[in-house]
């Protein structure tokens, strides 16, 4: 029997723990062109301002050892045209729409939600509120519990619908952030945004990308992620979304058995777009090898104790 491989985050259920990480793929409906954009849990947007932001000046992105950097700026085109442009064909697609909001103001925050509240084909919303690459609003945000709870308890207030804050690694206790969030109504956190990071070109000594300091993701980041989403499965009893350096099936199941009840799959988008595909495939097959009824159940299931470990099936 197949197993069932449906997750739930507050009232929002996704058909399976695969999500689009944000910035990754556009608004998502470019994955079109790769694989059925339907099969995924949630697609969630590229972070959407009021007004359309350029982003940043060029160099913006990086690659590096086993991971990029990048520091687009929040480019997009506004909430306006993404609502007018994207949503529609987002619908065609068939994809489950999350959109992920950035602001400066906080006020701001609560009219970008306010909007896309009277849209019922956004399902849900992910507040960013850690974005390493931007100089105003983003890290100042996401590093003070105050300011977070605040932007989480006004928004909760004006958006009905399943609510996520995507929390910052770059503080000393993530976990005080993600409880902060649990309290002011959110129903779920995503762990974690992109690390501060920096790279030199050695031929002209300067930075490889013009702020200097960017986002550094990819497997480089799995392990101080996988941290952190243990951490703050110790701190809230609300789902946790898990996004850093998700490339295989393997790492999906590692990060759902360390706490988490989805992911967000980001830079290996760039390397295959349709990566997706394959992991789903995987996961299904591991959670009909352990003989498990809901795959829901590897999440928190780490071990302790090495007696009596189960067989692990190989596929």
């Amino acid at each position: 029997m197949k197993p069932d491989v449906k997750v739930k985050i507050g009232e929002l259920e996704l058909k399976n723990p695969l999500m689009t990480a944000s910035g990754t793929c556009g608004y998502g409906d470019e994955l079109g062109t790769y694989f059925d954009v339907s099969m995924l849990g949630a697609v969630v947007s590229k972070s959407l301002t009021l007004k359309p932001k350029i982003g940043n000046e060029p160099p913006r992105v990086a690659e590096v050892a086993c991971g990029m950097l990048n520091s687009i700026g929040l480019a997009n085109i506004g909430v306006s045209r993404f609502i007018d442009e994207k949503i529609p064909r987002l619908d065609e697609l068939g994809a489950l729409v999350v959109a992920n909001i950035a602001a400066k103001r906080v006020e701001d925050y609560v009219s970008l939600a306010e909007i896309l509240a009277a849209n019922k084909s956004v399902r849900g919303l992910e507040l960013n509120l850690s974005c390493p690459n931007v100089k105003e609003g983003g890290i100042e945000f996401g590093t003070d519990v105050k300011t977070l709870s605040s932007i989480v308890k006004l928004v909760r207030k004006v958006f009905p619908r399943t609510l996520i804050v995507k929390l910052t690694p770059n503080v000393t206790r993530i976990g005080d952030f993600a409880k902060a969030a649990e309290t002011e109504g959110a129903d779920g956190v995503t762990v974690a945004n992109t690390y501060v990071g920096m790279a030199i070109d050695i031929n002209s000594m300067m930075p490889k990308i013009h702020t200097v300091t960017g986002g550094l993701s990819g497997p480089a980041v799995k392990p101080l992620t996988m941290a952190r989403v243990f951490q703050v499965s110790k701190s809230v009893s609300i789902p946790i979304v898990a996004s850093g350096g998700i490339f295989t099936w393997q790492d999906v199941v590692e990060y759902m058995i360390a706490g988490a009840a989805a992911v967000e799959i980001g830079t290996a988008l760039f390397t295959k777009p349709d990566v997706p595909s394959g992991l789903l495939n995987g996961i299904e097959a591991y959670a009909a090898g352990r003989k498990l009824e809901k795959l829901s159940d590897l999440t928190g299931s780490l071990r302790f104790e090495r007696d009596n470990v189960p067989h692990m099936d190989r596929h």
